[in-house]
């Protein structure tokens, strides 16, 4: 049986990169490719140092509908994995046409092409940012989504209502769409993390910074919420575990095991945790201090939000196994790595 080849688009930043190594690890062969507007060939090489194998990597813009043809046309993979995607929701909301344009556009040419060269399984990186913020919790695949609270959110829920039709209408195309939570963390190697560019957005790469000392204090966004300790709470999932959903979603599709030809997934580790929790759990992990302090609430920000991931327990057979103290410690550890410390 031929060994089924994964194209991971968007495969130089932080979700992709991991993946990478999931799939080789998993017996797949991959292609990897990425613009690297928002990413560095270092992850393609850690990628490659991690699994001792020289994966091909092409820089193409998937936007770029010719150029994007000469990638399926060179390669014959059977799956795609799309992770190339704009991801800041503030800049979204600033640059609202910049979002709209590059994630629709490449999301729709990859299935416009999967279609012309005959490639039939698609996973989608989709968000919990679909859900908004949610009457109840933990949530379930079957929670309403709420109105998308950015561009970026409306963009994801886009993408995933064009899934949903193509898969209906074409018969050749089946996709599961991934509703990530919160990914955190490093691979263990500490060769690949995520690596941010100028300000972190989200709090991980921010606290690993103010503990490097290149940010001079972590700012927790409000203390005043309805939550046990005021703080938001999050489902924080270690990126190597979201990694290895998708390896498992590929298998789902390639081995026929699909109960309808469009699937979405909760992948979480399905707890709670404060951003007060989470500091000190870095501290205490680490052995470190942080330096922060509490300033007013942030635009956009829900006050919890947290996975019920039963369903990708049963039907994938996939849970999170990483302990939140181990994700803590590969964070820093990959913050020490890049910055030689």
């Amino acid at each position: 049986m031929k060994k089924e080849c994964v194209l991971v688009s968007g495969g130089a930043g932080y979700i992709g990169s991991h993946t990478a190594v999931a799939l080789v690890e998993a017996g797949f062969d991959v292609v990897i490719a990425d613009n690297l507007s928002n990413s560095d060939m270092n992850a393609v090489e850690g990628v490659r140092r991690i699994t001792g194998r020289d994966i091909p990597f092409v820089n193409v813009d998937c936007c770029d509908t010719e150029a994007f043809a000469r990638l399926f046309e060179q390669y014959d993979f059977g799956s795609v994995i799309h992770f190339a995607a704009f991801k800041a929701v503030g800049e979204s909301v600033a640059e609202p046409m910049k979002y709209y344009r590059n994630n629709l556009l490449s999301f729709m040419n990859v299935i416009e092409l999967m279609r012309r060269y005959g490639r039939r399984n698609i996973v989608f990186s989709s968000s919990a940012t679909v859900y908004g913020e949610a009457d109840t919790l933990p949530v379930t695949e079957q929670t309403p989504r709420k109105p998308a609270t950015s561009p970026y959110g409306n963009t994801k829920q886009m993408c995933e209502d064009i899934l949903r039709d193509a898969c209906k209408a074409y018969d050749n195309l089946q996709g599961i769409a991934l509703r990530y939570f919160n990914p955190i963390g490093a691979h263990p190697s500490a060769l690949i993390g995520e690596l941010p560019r100028g300000v972190p957005q989200n709090l991980v790469p921010f606290i690993t910074q103010t503990a490097a000392g290149i940010r001079e204090c972590l700012s927790i966004f409000g203390d005043d919420y309805p939550t046990p300790d005021g703080s938001c709470l999050r489902d924080y999932i270690d990126v190597t575990d979201l990694a290895k959903a998708h390896v498992v979603a590929i298998k789902r599709m390639v081995e026929g095991g699909c109960k309808e030809s469009y699937e979405i997934f909760n992948i979480g580790t399905g707890n709670g945790v404060s951003v007060f929790e989470l500091v000190r759990g870095f501290e205490r992990v680490n052995n470190l201090k942080l330096n922060y302090r509490v300033t007013p609430r942030r635009a956009g920000d829900v006050p919890a939000v947290w996975a019920d991931t039963s369903l990708a327990n049963t039907e994938l057979g996939w849970r999170a196994e990483r302990t939140l103290d181990e994700t803590l410690a590969s964070a820093w550890a990959w913050e020490k790595h890049i910055r030689n410390i």
